[in-house]
């Protein structure tokens, strides 16, 4: 039987190929499967170890652009074979999916799916490559899928939307906690359901203001503890124009979210029992604990600036979550072949749902950046058409994957995208900054993260160019620092850069890359590590 994850991986893929059938009127549409055989060399620089291993792969590449649907998929199992007993067989899962399809007037579809591998705990060895032996590392399936639908009754716009999503993280096999660290849960997987819906009416068509009411309510089950996260709003907005170019809003509502969890089972001695996995038993006798509540008014205001269809600036300002929220946005379409974008969130999330949202928030078109040594789609994602404004300038998931946590907590933060595609030159930089306040039970036994707040700031450069029809050069550059406010943790700081030279002959291809990378950790010593790889791939 396929595990849950394989099978939301192969639906992510099943989902782009059917949108693809189904549409007849595509500009642009591929599918290139492969098989892949390559060699890999890792050397510890600071310990002179050496680690050689073989890699058989088998992926695919595929997309379609149409005027009623858009999709893209890149996905590849990776098999490596220890050549000694330095390095255990391994089993890669990496793939990014997203696609939308307008199957009605009015009415989407719209999914996605990742697979990739991430740091499990934020206190942990921080590697720039997957290569080898490498800690504090673990494998992360994700994927979502739902309708949306606009409309009109007359003057008054409808707009509806409900996505499901799931999300499975495998249990890392260690850490690389410095000694005396107490370890934190392990998450499992999570199910979530969010339903949303709006009505209102544009400036001028009733009043000179524009009226909006809406609502969503949003629920999550996690496995680990019997974590529950539930919440919904209903809030009115008010816009009004105050000149050509700029709008001023306001609106207010009321909301209630609560998270709770039960307790670990505890041995004898008063530690938590864990099972074979290393996940924390959830004891049966446990009652269900409150991690978290928030119920009452709620309420912001901004100002929308819009000098032209190509870019807008909203910044925002309010109440929520029990104290001051802020907020905003920046979409520039800066040339047809590039654009901007930047974010400013303030939320309630847990990792589950997070991840969902940030899936969602990708382009259905984007860069594939070569980086064999297996740093793919756990940063930024730059998107395939920049100049087509909006989310397609690419996102970041950084702020995702700070950390594994299965507590809830409050995310706040700013990510910044800017990318182009010029002629036979693509290019990409990401940057931002992530805060996280842990919300667990005070009285929950086994707890170790109450009130804890974990930060991050990260960035990411990414560069193209075509030589010719049938060769090609990448380059990825990286830099990312963690801080976590668990007592006994050092800041823990990584720095990575990789190149890539491939070239076609006819169906087969070569592929040559080597990687550079260093963590250091607060208190240890630096580590550096190099990488080599010489690989062909055969497309079908």
């Amino acid at each position: 039987m396929l595990r849950l994850q394989e099978r939301a991986l192969g639906c992510s893929v099943t989902l782009v190929m059917l949108l693809a059938a189904t549409s007849v009127q595509a500009r642009d549409r591929y599918v290139a499967p492969y098989i892949e055989v390559a060699q890999v060399l890792d050397v510890g620089l600071s310990n002179d170890e050496v680690l050689t291993y073989s890699q058989v792969a088998v992926g695919i590449d595929a997309g379609i652009s149409g005027r009623r649907v858009e999709g893209q998929v890149s996905y590849r199992y990776e098999r490596r074979i220890q050549w000694d007993d330095r390095i255990a067989d391994d089993n890669v899962h990496t793939g990014l999916a997203r696609a939308s399809a307008t199957l009605a007037p009015g009415f989407t579809v719209e999914g996605g799916a990742v697979a990739t591998r991430a740091r499990a705990d934020i206190r942990g060895t921080a590697p720039g490559s997957f290569v080898g032996n490498v800690d504090n590392v673990t494998q992360v399936y994700s994927v979502y899928a739902g309708p949306s639908l606009t409309t009109r009754a007359g003057p008054v716009e409808i707009a509806a939307a409900a996505f499901g999503g799931y999300t499975k993280v495998e249990a890392p096999v260690s850490t690389g906690l410095a000694a005396g660290q107490q370890r934190l849960d392990y998450f499992d997987d999570s199910k979530s359901v969010l339903a949303q819906a709006s009505a209102g009416v544009p400036v001028g068509a009733v009043l000179p203001v524009g009226v909006t009411v809406s609502g969503a309510y949003e629920r999550e089950e996690a496995g680990q503890l019997d974590q529950t996260y539930e919440g919904f709003y209903a809030r009115g907005d008010v816009t009004m124009p105050v000149s050509r170019t700029v709008a001023l809003r306001a609106g207010a509502g009321y909301e209630k979210i609560t998270a709770s969890q039960r307790d670990a089972l505890l041995d004898a001695s008063g530690n938590p029992v864990v099972d074979d996995n290393g996940r924390f038993v959830t004891d049966p006798a446990s009652p269900e604990r409150i991690a978290y509540n928030t119920d009452g008014l709620i309420y912001d205001a901004g100002v929308i600036w819009r000098p032209s269809p190509r870019f807008e600036l909203q910044a925002n300002a309010g109440y929520r979550y029990g104290g001051e929220t802020y907020f905003g946005s920046l979409n520039w379409q800066l040339a047809r072949d590039s654009g901007l974008q930047i974010v400013v969130y303030d939320g309630i999330e847990t990792f589950g749902r997070q991840l969902r949202d940030g899936l969602r928030t990708l382009p259905t078109a984007f860069q594939g950046t070569a980086n064999p040594f297996g740093q793919q789609f756990n940063g930024c994602i730059f998107g395939g058409n920049p100049g087509a404004g909006g989310a397609d300038a690419g996102g970041c998931l950084n702020n995702v994957f700070q950390s594994i946590s299965t507590a809830s907590y409050r995310a706040r933060g700013v990510d910044g995208v800017i990318s182009a595609t010029r002629g036979r030159t693509a290019y990409g930089l990401g940057l931002g900054y992530a805060n996280r306040r842990l919300n667990t039970p005070d009285v929950a036994p086994g707890t170790v993260a109450l009130g804890v707040t974990d930060e991050s700031y990260y960035a990411q450069l990414f560069w193209s160019r075509a030589l010719s029809r049938v060769s090609q050069v990448d380059a990825n550059l990286f830099a990312n620092y963690y801080d976590s406010g668990l007592p006994l943790a050092n800041g823990v700081f990584n720095l990575g850069a990789t190149g890539t030279y491939s070239h076609q002959f006819g169906r087969l291809g070569t592929v040559a890359s080597l990687g550079l990378y260093t963590f250091d950790q607060e208190g240890f010593d630096s580590q550096w590590s190099a990488q080599a790889l010489l690989g062909a791939r055969y497309t079908f």
